[in-house]
């Protein structure tokens, strides 16, 4: 038992937090035999799919949520590819429910921006609009111009922001990883980096013309980053994220297993030190998972027929710790105003007292077998990192502990 005998290393991020707030929560803790622990205001994962309603075989937002919980994180938004979409109250209603019945965190829906996220007929925004956090068609790109004017209209008459899955159909033609040195070496179908971009682009004029809140999903090619980089100095209302697996890994990290199929795909090293220069320098705002679980069946079909999406939430924190701050690319500091200060301040949620306690100096090695989360697909499997979670706690209850 540790009991007030801890010691919590002083980080400065969550000066709120007492010692002896803590200590009673960690007795009985097994833990290695180490004298720090460091303490982080909550983590805040702003694209996340925990499957429900309509695909629980694949997670469920009790998993889910006990998975980012694992994680660190207290609050999470879920994107809206579900079945039903929450295009409407009553959808965004089954939605809220089963939140409410499950959720041990903070879980905040996404509606989506179109009936069905077909692209053709306006959500009701409006209805939705007290109770989900933004709106997205994450999972497709919004095609028509026009549409895309509309919802960001009424987007700012709402006070919300439009969250974009930036995608340009028709630049798809059948791809499935990055159109580069791999693809071509092994006969894949690519996906080229102007189907993302181009559409990024687009949305930069209409946010120029409308005046909306905008933020861009994944981002996963150097154009883009430049693109937002110069939308910021225009003083565009612009943000941005990107996912652990884009600044750590490009297409040369390619297996010929599900487990590295997501979308966007890795793309070339350049895109990926662009991505990491992004960060640097304030352009991306936030790291997000896009935690996308299946079933071992999908993910089981190789790159070619295996679903698009990769598990990540209950490893980002020691992945981003081990190769972004150990290796001194930022500071911890920094990571974490990326993975809570930032998309908390961006998407107006509030950190409360709600914390997370670190093991810095554990080195593990990543087993999917051991995952809170039902969807076991990580291009991370195997990887040794640093960093262990001891404990999260949100609104006062410990929603995770360490167990031997």
């Amino acid at each position: 038992m540790m009991g007030s005998e801890m010691k919590v290393k002083a980080v400065g991020f969550c000066d709120g937090v007492s010692v002896s707030a803590i200590a009673p929560l960690m007795n009985d803790l097994s833990v290695d035999d180490v004298s720090e622990y460091a303490v982080f205001p909550g983590f805040c994962d702003v694209h996340v799919h925990f499957r429900e309603p309509g695909f629980s075989y694949k997670e469920t937002i009790e998993s889910g949520s006990k998975a980012s919980a694992r994680g660190g994180y207290t609050a999470v938004c879920t994107m809206p590819n579900l079945n039903p979409v929450p295009d409407s109250v009553a959808h965004l209603d089954e939605q809220l429910k089963l939140i409410e019945e499950q959720a041990v965190i903070h879980v905040y829906p996404y509606g989506a921006i179109t009936v069905g996220e077909k692209g053709e007929l306006l959500a009701d925004l409006e209805g939705m609009a007290p109770n989900c956090i933004a709106f997205s068609d994450d999972g497709r790109g919004v095609q028509s111009d026009d549409m895309m004017r509309q919802a960001m209209r009424r987007a700012k008459a709402l006070g919300k922001m439009i969250v974009a899955h930036c995608e340009v159909n028709e630049l798809l033609k059948g791809g499935y990883i990055h159109d580069g040195q791999y693809a071509a070496a092994h006969n894949h179908k690519g996906i080229c980096s102007a189907s993302e971009y181009e559409q990024i682009a687009r949305d930069l004029r209409l946010v120029r013309e409308i005046g909306c809140a905008y933020h861009v999903c994944h981002i996963s090619t150097k154009e883009s980053v430049e693109l937002i980089r110069q939308a910021k100095a225009e003083g565009l209302d612009v943000t941005c994220e990107t996912g652990p697996h884009y600044l750590t890994m490009d297409d040369s990290f390619l297996q010929e297993d599900g487990r590295f199929k997501m979308n966007p795909p890795l793309r070339d090293k350049a895109d990926r030190e662009a991505l990491v220069a992004g960060i640097v320098d304030g352009t991306i705002d936030m790291i997000a998972t896009d935690h996308a679980p299946h079933s071992a069946e999908e993910k089981s079909k190789g790159l070619a027929g295996s679903a698009f999406g990769v598990v990540g939430i209950e490893t980002a924190f020691p992945v981003m710790y081990t190769h972004l701050v150990k290796s001194g690319v930022i500071t911890l500091e920094k990571l974490i105003d990326l993975l809570s200060n930032n998309p908390r301040k961006r998407f107006g949620l509030p950190a409360g007292n709600d914390f997370t306690v670190w093991n810095l100096s554990k080195e593990f090695t990543v087993d999917p077998a051991q995952f809170l989360s039902m969807g076991k697909a990580t291009p991370f499997a195997g990887w040794k990192l640093n960093g262990e979670c001891l404990l999260t706690v949100c609104d006062g209850k410990a929603v995770y502990k360490l167990e031997e």
